[in-house]
């Protein structure tokens, strides 16, 4: 596969600037490693996996806010 080119470089930015946020993460060294082990070995990227642990902590948390 040859490296994208300037306009496809451009054009993907224009997309994720469109259609994503982006959050920078900030935690102790080694702790992304960590992660990053424990999402592959469950078959998901780092990214997918982050998102997924806060939509669950997001619905728990919600329907403990129910529970009240």
């Amino acid at each position: 596969m040859s490296p994208a080119s300037k306009a496809q470089q451009r054009a993907v930015n224009k997309y994720m600037k469109k259609n994503y946020d982006r959050v920078n993460l900030v935690m102790p060294k080694g702790r992304k490693d960590a992660i990053r082990a424990h999402a592959e070995k469950n078959g998901e990227s780092l990214n997918g996996f982050i998102n997924r642990a806060i939509d669950e902590a997001m619905e728990r948390d919600d329907q403990a806010d129910s529970d009240c």
